[in-house]
C-alpha cells in the first residue's frame, strides 16, 4: 500500500472515530461553550483561508482548462461553486433550524429535521472523506494537515448535530456519518474521476466548510471563546505557513 493511501486510510478511520466517540469527550459538554469547539473551529478556518482558498486557484485553472465551451458560464468561477456551497448549506441549516428550535425549548426531537440535516451531512461527509486522496496538493505533509483540520472540524459538528438532534442522532446519525466518511475514502480510493469534477467537488467543500464553522461560532447563544477561537486560527495559520 503506498504511503499516501495508507496515511489517507488513517485519516478515515480518524473521521469515522470523531462520530462514534465523541459523546464520550464529556469535557466538550459544559457551558459556557468549551474553548476546546472554539479552539477546533479556529483551526479548521485557518485551513480553508491558508490552504483550501489558495488552493481554489488551481481548480479555478482546470475549470478555465478543462470547461472550455461546455459550461462557458462557470468556466473561470470555481469561486462560484464555493460561495454556491456556502448558500446551499445555509438555506438546509436555516430550513432545519425552525423545526429545531422548539426542541431546544423542551420538545422532543423533531424526525424530518433530523433526516433532512442527517441527508445534507451524509453527503458532506462522503465528499471530504473522497477528497484524502484527491486534492491539488498531493504531498504528505498536507494531506496530513488536511486530516488534522477536518477531524477537528467533525468533532464541532458532531457536537452541535447531537445538541440538535439528541437520541436520534446517537441511535442513526453517528452510524450514518462515520460510514459516509469511511465509504468517501473507499470510493475514492478505487475510482479515478475527471478531474473538472473533482475541482468542483473541491470548491464545493470549501464553501461548505466556511459555512459550518461559522455558523458554530458566530450565534450569540454559542457562548464562544473567542480566546481559543483565535489561538486556534493563528496558531495553525501559522504552522501552515512555516512548513
Amino acid at each position: 500500500m503506498a504511503p499516501e493511501v495508507a496515511i489517507a486510510a488513517g485519516m478515515a478511520l480518524a473521521f469515522a472515530a470523531v462520530h462514534l466517540f465523541g459523546r464520550r469527550l464529556a469535557f466538550l459538554d459544559v457551558q459556557p461553550r468549551s474553548r476546546w469547539l472554539s479552539l477546533a473551529g479556529g483551526v479548521s478556518i485557518a485551513y480553508v483561508f491558508i490552504h483550501l482558498l489558495p488552493e481554489l486557484t488551481a481548480a479555478q485553472e482546470t475549470f478555465a482548462d478543462e470547461a472550455g465551451g461546455v459550461i462557458p458560464f462557470i468556466e473561470h468561477h470555481a469561486f462560484l461553486v464555493a460561495l454556491f456551497g456556502l448558500a446551499l448549506f445555509y438555506g438546509m441549516e436555516r430550513l432545519v433550524s425552525l423545526r429545531v428550535q422548539p426542541r431546544r425549548c423542551g420538545a422532543p426531537p423533531d424526525p424530518m429535521a433530523f433526516w433532512l440535516h442527517l441527508s445534507s451531512f451524509t453527503v458532506y461527509n462522503f465528499l471530504i472523506g473522497y477528497l484524502l486522496l484527491h486534492r491539488e496538493d498531493h504531498a504528505l505533509e498536507s494531506l496530513a494537515f488536511y486530516g488534522v483540520a477536518m477531524s477537528l472540524h467533525f468533532l464541532v459538528n458532531d457536537k452541535a448535530l447531537r445538541d440538535d438532534h439528541g437520541h436520534l442522532y446517537h441511535r442513526y446519525g453517528r452510524w450514518t456519518l462515520a460510514a459516509a466518511a469511511l465509504a468517501g475514502f473507499a470510493v475514492g480510493a478505487a475510482t479515478e474521476i475527471h478531474e473538472l469534477l473533482v475541482a468542483a467537488i473541491f470548491a464545493f467543500i470549501a464553501g461548505g466548510v466556511i459555512l459550518n464553522v461559522l455558523k458554530e461560532e458566530l450565534p450569540e447563544e454559542r457562548d464562544s471563546r473567542f480566546s481559543a477561537f483565535a489561538a486556534g486560527t493563528f496558531g495553525y495559520a501559522v504552522l501552515l505557513l512555516a512548513i
